[in-house]
């Protein structure tokens, strides 16, 4: 076929040649000479094309092969370790019963704890005003102590207890029968535009108080308390707002409010959280929260927060990045009467991308952009109890706003999400269901 088709070329060449007159002889020599080039060009493009055909079926062939040598020893991999993933999945899935039901205790979704009539064994014991009993002995911080429970059985039967420095009477009830899951974000509504792009601003979470708190800035120590939402949205509104000065600058934006106490991050700390009574105006407790907290951002669209507290139905919970440049988000329960960890969970949610998240029921919500720009999306759900995934909820994404979130926390009385979005304080109504029904 190459052959022929030069043939033909060359044919062609010949028949147009044969009109044209000798380059010395003709009147414009350019033209015959731009001619001969075309042609010539012509018959190598030609040429080229066949081999660039050839070596792309070739190519394919190649490409085929290689397939097919995958697939059969993929194949021969599947047999020979079939027996091994099995073994290894059932241990993976007895180990994930046994963590699901620690989880199930600590966040007590069902019943409530019975309440034990428990004594220290061996030790001298007063009953103090409140009707606590009261060890009068002299042990470490550390040291276990012995208690006999009447409810528990036989007089003899014994429960070890771990005592240290925050000893309480009873055992704090979390919240039960919270089975809400996030379905939508519904709208938005603007409540106040001050001049700072960063800071946070709240309601009370473990309260039904009317006042409303504004921390401006990422870095400061004043706290402005209103009266109530209608003084927050108008300036003019009378009473004037008070000025509650802190002992501590805080760090960032996430910051919350619960039962009276503002937990913050302490500025110049990379992983102190302080406990301060905004009645009492004193440091009630602090704390350091481990596992590598405060040592990167918490969200890479956050600038400053390097642990974000939140509240939902179950309590007090920090947020905070793992270490790694492909960092994970933590996510911990904290007891707010002792500052005690009670447990903590490494999520597949990513700090990457990430502005904000927040808590609804003990399920974490992870808020994510493009570049900090919009849209903003929640593309990550971390469930403890893994009741619901990503793959149980609809396209969550938020009203468009120009820039990323400063901070995005949920407040279990009102279900609503108060957020920062460059100097706009907002509030988000939410959409909810049932979750299934929890074995």
């Amino acid at each position: 076929m190459m052959i022929a088709l030069r043939r033909a070329c060359a044919l062609l060449v010949l028949f147009l040649t044969a009109f044209l007159p000798s380059p010395q002889y003709a009147q414009d020599p350019a033209m015959v000479h731009y001619i001969y080039q075309r042609f010539h060009a012509l018959e190598c493009h030609t040429h080229t094309s066949e081999y660039k055909s050839a070596v792309n079926n070739l190519a394919l062939r190649v490409e085929r092969a290689q397939r097919e040598i995958d697939y059969l020893e993929y194949l021969r991999e599947a047999e020979e370790c079939t027996e091994s993933e099995e073994k290894t999945l059932a241990e993976m899935l007895l180990q994930a019963a046994e963590e699901e039901k620690k989880i199930r205790t600590l966040l007590n979704t069902n019943t409530d704890p019975p309440e034990l009539d428990c004594q220290p064994v061996g030790l001298p014991s007063r009953l103090n005003a409140s009707g606590c009993l009261v060890n009068e002995g002299i042990l470490s911080p550390w040291e276990p102590i012995a208690l006999i429970c009447p409810s528990l059985g036989s007089p003899g039967h014994a429960a070890i207890s771990s005592y240290h420095e925050h000893t309480h009477c009873h055992a704090q009830k979390l919240v039960a029968g919270c089975d809400n899951m996030l379905m939508g974000i519904k709208s938005l509504k603007i409540v106040k535009k001050t001049v700072d792009p960063d800071g946070s601003w709240m309601k009370d979470a473990g309260s039904d108080s009317p006042k409303v708190y504004l921390l401006i800035g990422s870095r400061n120590k004043t706290v402005w308390e209103f009266a109530n939402m209608r003084a927050f949205m108008e300036d003019s509104t009378r009473p004037a707002p008070r000025k509650l000065p802190l002992p501590h600058s805080w760090q960032g934006s996430g910051h919350v409010l619960y039962k009276g106490f503002l937990y913050f991050h302490n500025q110049g700390t990379s992983n102190e959280i302080i406990k301060y009574n905004l009645q009492k105006r004193t440091v009630e407790d602090r704390m350091l929260l481990l596992g590598g907290a405060g040592r990167a951002l918490v969200y890479q669209h956050s600038p400053f927060t390097y642990i974000d507290l939140a509240v939902d139905e179950h309590g007090l919970w920090a947020i905070h990045s793992g270490p790694g440049i492909q960092s994970h988000l933590v996510l911990t329960k904290i007891d707010p009467s002792t500052l005690g960890v009670e447990h903590s969970w490494d999520t597949p949610c990513r700090s990457q991308d990430a502005e904000a998240s927040f808590l609804l029921c003990g399920v974490l919500y992870v808020v994510y952009s493009s570049g900090g720009q919009g849209p903003h999306r929640i593309t990550c759900v971390y469930d403890p109890l893994g009741i619901i995934s990503d793959e149980d909820l609809p396209n969550l994404f938020f009203p468009r706003r120009s820039r990323s979130h400063s901070m995005i926390h949920y407040n279990p009385r009102d279900k609503q999400l108060y957020a920062w979005n460059e100097g706009n304080q907002i509030i988000y109504k939410l959409q909810t269901k049932k979750k299934q029904s929890l074995k």
